[in-house]
């Protein structure tokens, strides 16, 4: 995944005039070789998509105005769930089609759960309204539901999946800047490819910034690796320690049993008989230690589990299975 990211302040269109340049210039991005998808979007899911005073009102579902939810809402081009990775579970995407036809839009199945639960959200009809002037234009025209998307993080991975409305943006003519390309190849090996294409394209057009998804979603998790790689360093240190503690204990507990070693090879002990007496008390020890130790980590388990969010002590196993086989259950009578 490349991002890619252009300054359209000097190509000598307007905002509202880059519909065409861009469609272009997406269709020549397509056609290099290795990439496999391209789309446009305001943000990716990790960056974020901001909702503001915007609230939503759905078709045959009424609800308290302090109860209105206020869902993120993201202007995209055609190919962004595929590009993105993003399943798309009923419906279609969106097509340049769309363009001079009655407004569409797909949300995310968090949307789908609160405002049509049980029910199939393809067809309904939506309507995005602002506190206190409609959105985004000044009409309060209702969007059908073409698709239904799979949820998405917003910002941090801690997060529950939040609420999503995506909308055409070249059927809007809310046009961003951010191009994605899904490649099948090296992706930064393809930046000096993409440079040259928008170039070509949008000559006075410059990329202010190119970079990889993944670099975008290691910088989300910079605190979760620092807390990751300090626990396995206390971790090493704590096992080394408990090393260096039980050879200690073994150590001390020979040095006092030396005459009793000495008077038991007199008697005709041999080495290995010796030895085996040492090894049966470590035995034993270690036994002692593995019993508690199991003992330890079943308590510890809820305990364990509370610490890391998403974490459940019954992660696998039939319970996990269960859960697969409801949530399956459930986007199965969403479509």
């Amino acid at each position: 995944m490349l991002l890619v990211t252009i300054d359209p302040s000097g190509s000598g269109y307007k905002r509202e005039q880059l519909a065409a340049p861009y469609q272009q210039l997406l269709a020549r991005l397509q056609a290099i070789p290795g990439v496999r998808s391209a789309s446009i979007s305001g943000c990716t899911p990790i960056q974020g998509c901001g909702s503001g005073s915007r609230h939503l009102i759905a078709e045959g579902h009424l609800e308290a105005p302090e109860q209105r939810q206020r869902p993120a809402i993201s202007f995209v081009a055609p190919a962004y769930f595929e590009t993105l990775g993003i399943p798309l579970l009923a419906g279609r995407d969106f097509s340049l089609r769309d363009v001079g036809r009655p407004r569409v839009a797909i949300v995310s199945a968090a949307v789908a759960r609160h405002f049509f639960a049980g029910v199939n959200p393809i067809g309904r009809h939506i309507t995005i309204v602002h506190d206190p002037l409609p959105f985004p234009f000044g009409d309060d025209r209702p969007y059908e539901i073409i698709g239904l998307a799979g949820d998405v993080k917003p910002v941090e991975l801690h997060d529950p999946p939040y609420p999503t409305i995506y909308f055409n943006m070249f059927q809007e003519n809310h046009l961003f800047d951010q191009f994605e390309l899904r490649t099948s190849a090296d992706p930064a090996a393809m930046a000096g490819t993409v440079r040259r294409v928008v170039g070509d394209v949008l000559k006075t057009a410059p990329v202010t910034r190119v970079k990889m998804l993944s670099e975008q979603v290691d910088s989300a998790i910079v605190p979760e690796r620092l807390i990751a790689t300090l626990s396995e360093f206390f971790g090493a240190l704590g096992a080394v320690l408990a090393g260096i503690g039980l050879y200690g204990l073994l150590a001390y507990s020979v040095a006092r049993r030396t005459n009793e070693i000495g008077i038991r090879m007199a008697l005709g002990a041999t080495t290995g008989d010796v030895s085996r007496l040492v090894l049966g008390d470590a035995i034993g020890m270690l036994c002692a230690g593995f019993v508690l130790g199991a003992f330890m980590v079943l308590w510890g388990r809820p305990l364990a589990a509370g610490l890391v969010q998403d974490l459940k002590p019954e992660s696998s196993g039939p319970m996990a299975l269960a859960r697969s086989e409801e949530h399956t259950s459930e986007l199965q009578s969403l479509r």
